[in-house]
């Protein structure tokens, strides 16, 4: 029992404050692998956006995005929950005051995640990103990856 109380305020502790680790791997432009201080190997999501799938237009440039901004530097993780992959889902901030999150939507290469984002101001970057055409609104039609991981999702209903 004292283990569990143990842990259950350590885990907690990580959530309400930031601490640092080098970037190490990036899984696409949302997600990459954090190593702490004490070598502990997390998985990082970004909170509030959400990148294309790996299969999706524009995909591989949020990636190389998001690795030519974070990968190989020491950054600050502001965890705000774990997600049902054990991911940490936080913002990040690079180079001092960046936050990836904000760069990826002004960039275009994210959508706002509204359904799980309490982040005004990325509403308004998105829409600027949109309104300038810039990134992954160069598309004429481009699709959400929620609403792109959703038809995925239902292509493999009906073929089953």
């Amino acid at each position: 029992m004292r283990v569990f109380v143990l842990l259950f305020f350590i885990s907690l502790s990580c959530f309400s404050q930031p601490f640092t680790g080098k970037v190490v791997g990036i899984m696409d432009g949302d997600t990459f692998k954090l190593l702490t201080a004490d070598s502990t190997l997390i998985k990082v999501r970004l909170a509030n956006i959400d990148c294309p799938e790996k299969k999706q237009a524009f995909s591989t440039k949020a990636t190389a995005f998001t690795s030519k901004a974070i990968f190989g530097k020491t950054v600050t993780i502001k965890v705000q929950s774990k997600d049902r992959y054990k991911r940490y889902i936080a913002n990040v901030i690079y180079d001092d005051n960046l936050s990836l999150c904000h760069e990826l939507v002004k960039n275009g290469w994210a959508w706002h995640y509204v359904q799980y984002s309490k982040d005004k101001t990325l509403q308004q970057m998105e829409d600027k990103a949109r309104k300038s055409k810039i990134g992954l609104w160069q598309d004429s039609n481009p699709i959400a990856p929620w609403e792109w991981r959703d038809s995925q999702m239902k292509k493999k209903a009906v073929v089953k």
